[in-house]
């Protein structure tokens, strides 16, 4: 008994060490340790949280030997923060950074961490709150990106054109999602209409820097009309901003993206880069030149696969 105490001790020093430096399978396994919970009753706890894990996976991941990434694994994550009573978002912030390289081997966390934040449920929770069905009526044609990186290196502003066709009848509305950089603040941003729409009710998330709000458009679609609006989100709320990343569902039309630079803030490199999944490697990585007059770099996918597209950039 008089040993108990030390390997309490020892076991906490060791989970405080893995949630600073990760890798995501280190602290997972010392949470589970810390907390003496067999596998089988981690995986009981997830039952109640509605999260369905085998015990197989469970040790997979404690190894590992698998990582989390489908949706379903990844709310099992934050179901975990909870039951292993972790400071919210430490697993998903590990599981993401430790699995996001950037080419030249330099790496950073922030947007394959907003991706597990949209799959691991923040995203459905507030799409919930808005009334938004998963299928929104609408199938892009074209959509045409442009953020504009502020003098502090910061996501100042992202505007966005979208050409949709509604294929049922009564569309008259689109939900825009804004993923603000790591520390960015919801709350004070605001949302744009620009173009052939109005801004209807905004929804966020404090703590993941996600935003939601609903473009009106002032009129009903029938299935085969074709829309076009424009709207836009000022942020300049979070830190250093590294790169930005789309992801989509399924096949679509045109994505374009350009990213604009402040003349006192102008990195050394841009890349663009793809990834199949928010747990897969980053491919196609090609540098991009920039624009002298104009300071700013894009790129342009005549038809989009499912998957993330984006762009990055160094800055010295």
């Amino acid at each position: 008994m008089p040993h108990a105490p030390q390997h309490a001790d020892v076991a906490t020093a060791e989970l405080d060490s893995a949630l600073r430096g990760g890798p995501f399978h280190v602290a997972l396994r010392a949470a589970i340790a810390a907390r003496g919970l067999p596998l089988q009753r981690v995986q009981h706890h997830l039952s109640r949280h509605g999260v369905k894990v085998g015990v197989t996976s469970l040790s997979y991941w404690q190894q590992g030997a698998r990582r989390p990434q489908r949706p379903e694994s990844l709310r099992a994550v934050r179901a975990l923060e909870e039951i292993l009573e972790l400071p919210e978002e430490s697993l998903i912030r590990l599981l993401a950074e430790s699995g996001d390289s950037l080419s030249g081997g330099q790496r950073s966390g922030s947007r394959s961490y907003r991706s597990l934040v949209e799959a691991s449920g923040v995203l459905d929770q507030l799409l919930a709150e808005l009334g938004c069905p998963p299928d929104g009526g609408l199938h892009t044609l074209a959509h045409h990106e442009r953020l504009r990186i502020g003098a502090r290196r910061e996501l100042a502003e992202r505007e966005a054109h979208h050409i949709v066709r509604a294929h049922r009848d009564g569309v008259d509305r689109f939900v825009a999602v804004h993923h603000g950089d790591r520390g960015a603040v919801p709350e004070r941003m605001a949302v744009h209409a620009l173009e052939n729409c109005r801004v209807g009710r905004v929804r966020w998330h404090s703590d993941t820097g996600v935003l939601a709000a609903e473009l009106l458009f002032d009129t009903r679609l029938r299935a085969g009309d074709t829309f076009l609006f424009r709207y836009g989100v000022e942020d300049g709320t979070a830190g250093v901003s590294r790169e930005y990343v789309r992801g989509f569902d399924s096949a679509g039309g045109q994505y374009a993206l350009q990213v604009c630079f402040d003349a006192a803030a102008l990195p050394v490199r841009c890349h663009r880069f793809a990834q199949h999944s928010v747990a897969a490697p980053r491919s196609g990585c090609q540098e991009l030149a920039m624009s002298g007059r104009h300071r700013s770099v894009h790129l342009v996918e005549p038809r989009v696969r499912a998957g993330f597209l984006g762009i990055g950039w160094d800055w010295e």
